[in-house]
């Protein structure tokens, strides 16, 4: 360290040990890979960068590999620190941004790769999915380092794309994200790798990918539902039900899960359980094992100025008896929810189960459209208790628990990742599904 009066006290070192372990459960890092950064200022206003060492394993870090340097000087803290130093110490310099982080985002760098001649600027990257799109923006930039690690070409190219944007691509390496705190970067990369895995599974099922990004681009109000809630830093600690053990067990374990089984990215998606006059609500639905999110009580009746989010698991609940309600972004059922039978034009409105237990849950799951007729939609929800909007993610419902209502979204997952694998060995889909299903 720089400085015998600042070490890493157990906060910062638990935060960035819970980021560091959740990026490499989300393999966007191999054991090694990737460094994160803060800026903190201390108590006589001076600023310094806490950056992980070189070589540290992100996901196992002890407290001396979290080092501490001069926010305006080079001093000999930056020998241990990451080689990506300089590049931090810009990032954390622009107006707002407290956090940064690299990873290796393997989706998305396998999503912008191409083999023209270099050196060149590959082009930007455009997400198709509503997540990308809005969080992230419509193009994200990708750029091409002779020196691809910690040069002085990066450390000047890379703050200046994150002036404007959230996110940044380095081809063939990975991505570098900006934050109000660390917990946002490591949302921000999470959701562009998410981007990329949902490019990469259309490419799977043959969709015509550059036509989508040219609609979407076009019109994004046709192509999708609706703008998902900006990400909000404070809060995460909230928790409106502390004697209520039970509950708030429940929404951890479900969010755990969709975290790990990748059933929505870091932070995204929503689930509710209805009360008497209010509802228990859990904004960020997506939670790893130490990284928390806010349990919410809402009232049942719509107030001016909510979300969209939580006006639709309102909506559920006024038109329905369901107790509980889940909104994911499963990769597999965006791509499947684009796809198109070889000899159609037009994409699916139903996910047919082709495996034996999908197909004993389920005759078939709905598919809407971007902007879906609401009564279709609560009529399809009571139907089959799942629905995949295009563009818009996936609603489930249950009758009893949060755990009842998990077990939709994550069988989906699975139905789709089999119709996804029997695609790819050249099977015709509609021979495998059951005959029933054509007439739901």
């Amino acid at each position: 360290m720089s400085s015998g009066k600042w070490a890493a006290g157990s906060e910062l070192i638990r935060l960035f040990q819970a980021v560091g372990r959740a990026s490499l459960a989300y393999d966007i890092q191999d054991s090694h890979s990737g460094n994160m950064a803060i800026r903190l200022v201390g108590e006589k206003g001076q600023a310094r960068l806490a950056i992980t060492a070189t070589g540290a394993q992100k996901g196992d870090l002890d407290p001396d590999e979290i080092c501490f340097l001069s926010a305006e000087t080079t001093d000999y803290g930056y020998y241990k620190s990451s080689s990506e130093t300089d590049i931090h110490a810009r990032i954390l310099s622009l107006p707002g941004v407290a956090a940064s982080m690299h990873a290796h985002t393997k989706e998305l760098i396998i999503a912008v790769l191409d083999d023209a001649p270099k050196p060149s600027r590959p082009p930007d990257f455009v997400p198709v999915d509503p997540l990308g799109f809005h969080h992230l923006g419509p193009r994200i930039p990708v750029d091409w380092f002779s020196v691809p690690s910690g040069s002085p070409e990066m450390a000047s190219v890379i703050p200046e794309r994150l002036k404007s944007h959230p996110l940044t691509v380095i081809f063939g390496h990975g991505a570098v994200a900006r934050g109000r705190d660390l917990k946002e970067a490591f949302f921000h990369l999470a959701v562009g790798n998410n981007s990329g895995a949902v490019i990469r599974l259309m490419w799977r099922l043959k969709i015509d990918v550059e036509k989508l990004r040219a609609n979407v681009l076009t019109d994004p109000v046709s192509a999708f539902s609706y703008p998902p809630p900006a990400y909000e830093v404070e809060g995460d600690e909230r928790n409106d039900f502390p004697g209520e053990e039970e509950i708030s067990r429940e929404f951890e374990k479900a969010g755990h899960r969709i975290f790990e089984s990748r059933l929505s990215p870091f932070h995204t998606g929503s689930m509710s359980l209805r009360g008497v006059d209010t509802m228990v609500y859990a904004p960020k639905a997506s939670r790893p094992r130490e990284i928390g999110g806010p349990l919410l009580e809402i009232p049942l009746e719509p107030q001016t100025g909510e979300s969209d989010e939580i006006r639709l698991h309102k909506t559920i609940y006024a038109g329905s008896d369901f107790q509980t309600v889940m909104h994911c972004h499963i990769p597999e059922a965006e791509a499947c929810a684009r796809f198109s039978y070889p000899e159609e034009t037009e994409p699916v409105d139903r996910i047919v189960p082709i495996d034996a237990e999908g197909g004993f849950m389920y005759l078939t799951v709905p598919v809407l459209p971007a902007r879906f007729d609401l009564e279709d939609f609560l009529r399809f929800l009571h139907d089959y208790k799942i629905v995949v909007v295009r563009g818009g993610g996936v609603w489930a419902v249950g009758e009893n628990s949060v755990s009842e209502v998990l077990h939709h979204p994550s069988s989906l997952r699975d139905i789709c990742l089999y119709r996804i694998g029997a695609f790819e060995h050249g099977l015709d889909l509609k021979k495998l599904e059951p005959e029933k299903a054509r007439h739901w």
